[in-house]
């Protein structure tokens, strides 16, 4: 039964905290127009110096500003309740000032009596020294570094942001550590922003005290004087000692409250408290012995206090003998550390040690690493990140994030990329030359390294950056190169899309899908096409750069298809005419003519022939002689319309789609092929080229 009762207490308390809050809050408004009995007043004095001293303790035991973010409202709460108090005690000052010391209570009283000895010319002095301790060092001190904080801390918020997806990118950061993150700059933001405004109340507050200990003295001597008839030595006595014990007693949680504002403005965020972290710091022996040696010589001077000198130079001295002491007690333990770490790498060995988990990775010589260390938005990284939205976007799914690390055994200007253990791609770039790619009919070479172009295989020069506008001004296109490299990784993650889904990206895809359309999702996987064969599916489309951005239309094509009798190629072929649209405007303008490459009759009679003669044969049987002269034909249109920056399109009979997209892919990405049956009925098309098995012909009509 005691336990029950203990568990209820618990759950209450906070509530009730909760609950009083607001009241509180009320409270404070209404001490502001309605008069105090001097008992309660009193009591709100002390609860004042109480909550300051408290509030600044915790400043001092954080390990960072953000551990005491709710401190900008304490610190208005704070405020509110001292300019209340100094409300309520200055209307009894002035009315019940001429009856004696105690008129305001004890609190005043003994502020007015014990500290300044009952001397009011003391008093004044004593609290303009607080006042000026107080605004002109410490607020004012306070308020710039809030300032300087906010905004620094704003201008920084976008590069912490690049930093953070840079991570998450180089798998350094989980999804879930990755948002944190996130939300703690963010709240860091707010916090610097929020302490830059509620500096200027402590600053405000410090005036006000001054302001109102004027009112009263002002106030009290004309009242004491008019109303009360008192000579002048007895109404400056009685209301100046009161009016400053008043100023001292508001004065000093003031001055504590301004106090831990700078502490937690200059606070660094550390995993020790501050008292820990100064400590940490300063107890260096080779600051403390030149200590103890110059106090020790002027301890030896004739005339000074010697003993205390010597005094602090033996205290000096026995600190950096301590702090000596502990310096060599951690560099012993860094040693054995060290010892132990070269052991355990030495004898620990599992699958970690030899095997990388990313799906794609940038392997990079030392020579480019320059190229992930530039701090701008054209640096590799962040190129990096944009490639990966881009991409992710066009195909419907999230590429997995790309590993950056320099591997010493590539040359300097080397890179390879690799998808999981296998390399797709090894070229070089140079990070301190511009790629100069020749454009239409230019026959002027160029001073410089005389390379072919990773990405579409034209030949190009790495040449020096000054003369890129002499190598424009002859017709030559410049790439910086991270630009070079960053198409390179796009046109790799485009050919090796179908290897990066898996089993658990498209269950993502389906749990996305499958909170706005739950059904459809149910009633097909697995009922109709389990988790792998749907994958196959999505890999067989993706292979020939097919959006699976509309899963909603896959699952509803598939749950219309007998594809119990199908195999994974047939139910790719199906559901084809329903996603074609979706490329086609991805590579082209809505309103603009698709221009066609078609291949001449005969030549698509023959392959239909041999793909009838051969059923069950995957692969377009064909002369050497012939498909060379296919490619080479087919080549000379693709880079016709690529220069004219037209998306390319093969159309062929839909009974050997399937073939001539093997057979012409294989050597010629970009070319898309498509059957007669997939191109829209709301596109305008036109026939651009006609190849056949000898020349290439422009159509003429």
């Amino acid at each position: 039964m005691q336990e029950t009762q203990s568990i209820t207490l618990k759950g209450i308390g906070p509530n009730f905290v909760n609950s009083l809050l607001p009241f509180g809050i009320i409270a404070l408004v209404a001490m502001l127009v309605l008069p105090l009995p001097i008992a309660l007043l009193d009591t709100f004095f002390v609860l004042n110096i109480t909550l300051s001293l408290l509030i600044l303790m915790v400043a001092m035991h954080t390990h960072r500003p953000l551990d005491f973010s709710s401190f900008p409202n304490l610190l208005l709460i704070a405020t509110v309740l001292r300019l209340g108090l100094n409300v309520a005690s200055t209307r009894i000052v002035l009315k019940d000032g001429h009856t004696g010391p105690d008129a305001a209570g004890k609190v005043i009283e003994a502020f007015g009596e014990f500290i300044v000895s009952g001397n009011y010319a003391v008093g004044i002095f004593v609290f303009s020294i607080l006042v000026i301790i107080n605004l002109v060092v410490i607020t004012k001190g306070a308020g710039r570094v809030s300032e300087v904080s906010a905004r620094f801390t704003l201008d920084a918020l976008p590069g912490k942001q690049m930093a953070i997806d840079a991570d998450l990118n180089a798998g350094i950061l989980t999804p879930d550590e990755a948002k944190a993150r996130r939300e703690e700059v963010t709240k860091e933001a707010d916090f610097y922003g929020s302490m830059d405004g509620a500096s200027k109340f402590v600053k405000g507050d410090a005036i006000a005290g001054i302001l109102i200990l004027l009112v009263n003295i002002i106030g009290g001597l004309i009242i004491g004087l008019v109303q009360h008839d008192l000579p002048i030595g007895q109404a400056a006595e009685a209301y100046l000692l009161l009016s400053i014990g008043d100023g001292l007693v508001a004065q000093i949680p003031s001055l504590l409250l301004s106090i831990a504002t700078a502490i937690i403005v200059t606070r660094v965020s550390s995993a020790q408290n501050m008292s820990e972290h100064i400590t940490k710091q300063v107890n260096l022996s080779a600051a403390w012995m030149p200590t103890s040696l110059v106090i020790l010589a002027l301890g030896l001077v004739p005339g000074m206090p010697n003993q205390l000198f010597l005094f602090f130079a033996a205290i000096a001295g026995l600190l950096a003998f301590l702090s000596r002491r502990k310096e060599q007690s951690l560099m012993n333990e860094s040693d054995e550390e060290s010892e132990t770490e070269s052991e355990d790498e030495t004898s620990d060995f599992d699958v970690n040690s030899v095997k990388d988990a990313s799906k794609i990775s940038l392997n990079i010589g030392y020579g480019l690493v320059s190229l992930v260390s530039k701090e701008n938005e054209d640096s590799l990284v962040p190129s990096v990140t944009k490639l990966r939205k881009e991409i992710s976007k066009r195909l419907g799914f999230v590429i997995p994030g790309i590993r950056i690390r320099d591997d010493v055994d590539l040359e300097p200007s080397q890179y390879q990329i690799k998808i999981g253990e296998k390399i797709v791609a090894d070229d070089l770039i140079f990070y301190d030359k511009i790629l100069a790619i020749p454009g239409d009919d230019v026959q002027v070479e160029l001073v410089g390294t005389k390379v072919t172009e990773p990405s579409f295989g034209v030949e190009a020069y790495w040449i020096e950056p000054e003369l890129a506008t002499d190598a424009k001004s002859k017709g030559y296109v410049t790439i910086d190169p991270t630009s070079v490299l960053i198409t390179h990784v796009g046109q790799v993650l485009n050919n090796f899309s179908a290897e990066l889904l898996g089993q658990d990206e498209v269950q993502d895809l389906l749990d996305n899908l499958e909170s706005s359309h739950p059904n459809l999702v149910q009633s097909v996987v697995p009922k109709l096409v389990p988790l792998h064969q749907l994958t196959s599916i999505l890999q067989n489309l993706l292979s020939e750069a097919v959006p699976i951005s509309d899963l909603q239309v896959i699952l509803t094509e598939l749950g219309g298809l007998n594809i119990q009798k199908m195999s994974n190629d047939d139910i790719s072929e199906a559901i084809r005419p329903k996603l074609i649209p979706l490329l086609i405007q991805k590579l082209t303008k809505f309103k603009d003519t698709l221009p066609l490459i078609t291949l001449a009759p005969e030549l698509e009679q023959m392959i239909l022939t041999a793909v009838r003669q051969n059923p069950d044969e995957k692969m377009l049987l064909l002369d050497g002689a012939l498909a060379k002269k296919i490619l080479q034909n087919l080549n000379d249109a693709t880079e016709t319309l690529s220069r004219e920056n037209k998306a390319i399109f093969l159309i062929v009979a839909p009974q050997i789609r399937r073939h001539v997209a093997q057979f012409v892919r294989a050597q010629l990405s970009a070319v898309n092929v498509l059957s007669f049956t997939e191109l829209p009925e709301n596109r305008s098309v036109e026939i651009a080229y006609t190849v056949g098995g000898t020349d290439a012909s422009e159509e003429t009509e």
